[in-house]
């Protein structure tokens, strides 16, 4: 999930991973426990940002079909609402970050998308509305936000099937969102989403806009595309992610004849897949794998 303050100043992202994509100590083992690769990633922007990404072995790990437990950190979804309390440690510092997120989700998204030609990738945008408060005791912080909510799965490696992906999501009228999301798989055509959720989750398929070219992220230049009707207007607002293969950021984008605020991501393949980029991410990305004491 992720989300924007309503006054803008903070922003949020949080992915819980069984098999976690990215990591390095998951490619080294040949991805065949995901269990043992348990991870729940917290990024916080702007005042006070910090960022977690310790990655837990299945001794740390509990779930079923309404909670999940990675080491002190839990997910518990009652059919409404996703509770999320953080207790983590972030890098480089090892800072403490220590929460709770309530994600209340008005109506869930039942159809789900096949992101690349051979169906190995799934993407399901359970409520791209909803509505979350963010509550943290380190770094002290409260607000709230509209958000959105999602969950993907896969039968390989993003590396080995993407070379590119660009998705943005915009809020329009109040409780109203449109998602464009444009893949470009290693083999077959380049595939594009455009999709508008109404107020009552009621999806329609719209017509995507132009694709824009956006600057490159500053510091590792990762490219960026998004969906414009007007070229003038698009533009990036704020970066929040600048990895190697990855950025993430605020844009402003027109939509449906109007300037509209967006969260915006891309993911380079090829970059991912780079041996000199994997060696990277252990220092982003730490492992342990003592059981804790909950």
């Amino acid at each position: 999930m992720d989300a924007i303050s309503d006054d803008g100043r903070h922003g949020i992202t949080i992915i819980a991973f069984i098999g976690s994509v990215f990591s390095p100590y998951y490619a080294f083992s040949g991805r065949k426990d995901p269990e043992n690769h348990c991870t729940l990633n917290v990024a916080l922007y702007g005042p006070k940002a910090r960022w977690a990404m310790t990655e837990r072995s299945r001794s740390q790990v509990s779930r079923d079909a309404s909670s999940f437990e990675i080491a002190k950190s839990a997910l518990h979804w009652d059919g409404e609402h996703l509770t999320i309390e953080i207790r983590e440690f972030s890098t480089p510092f090892f800072s403490p970050v220590r929460g709770r997120i309530r994600l209340t989700a008005p109506w869930i998204n039942t159809q789900e998308f096949h992101i690349d030609p051979e169906g190995r990738h799934r993407w399901r945008p359970l409520c791209p509305a909803s509505r979350i408060e963010v509550t943290m005791e380190e770094p002290s912080l409260s607000w709230s936000g509209w958000s959105y909510f999602d969950t993907n799965d896969g039968d390989a490696p993003l590396e080995a099937d993407f070379r590119e992906w660009h998705w943005s999501r915009a809020m329009l009228d109040e409780g109203e969102v449109a998602i464009c999301y444009d893949t470009e798989p290693r083999t077959g055509p380049k595939r594009s989403l455009a999709l508008k959720f109404g107020r009552d989750g009621a999806l329609e398929d719209i017509s995507a806009p132009p694709q824009r070219q956006l600057p490159p992220a500053m510091i590792w230049r990762a490219p960026r595309l998004l969906r414009s009707e007007s070229e003038n207007v698009a533009k990036v607002v704020r970066t929040l992610e600048d990895a190697p293969f990855y950025s993430r950021s605020e844009v402003e984008t027109e939509l449906f004849g109007a300037r509209r605020k967006a969260v915006h991501e891309s993911l380079a393949g090829d970059r991912l897949a780079s041996p000199f980029v994997k060696a990277l991410l252990p220092f982003r990305m730490p492992r342990v794998d003592y059981r804790s004491t909950r």
